[in-house]
């Protein structure tokens, strides 16, 4: 399992920061981005969290998938590597 989390469904107007702050109450987060549009710089919506251990990953995945924040139901899951 890894440490890389995809994060769907976000707020329009979450920003980086507030990711951070949600995800470290399961562990230490060590990456944070949010996918924006390249031309107009808005949020795509989702974005990509990695936590420093697989286990707080984990409990990360357990507390919020599917939970709401500002509205919405996170979708939180296990990053898939491009391909």
């Amino acid at each position: 399992m890894g440490n890389k989390l995809y994060v769907g469904n976000l707020p329009y107007r979450t920003n980086q920061e507030e990711l951070t702050e949600l995800f470290s109450q399961y562990g230490e987060v060590t990456f944070v981005r949010i996918i924006t549009d390249r031309e107009s710089g808005r949020s795509r919506g989702f974005g990509f969290v990695e936590m420093s251990t697989p286990e707080s990953a984990q409990e990360a995945i357990d507390s919020l998938h599917d939970k709401e924040n500002l509205g919405r139901k996170l979708i939180v899951n296990i990053a898939r590597d491009k391909k």
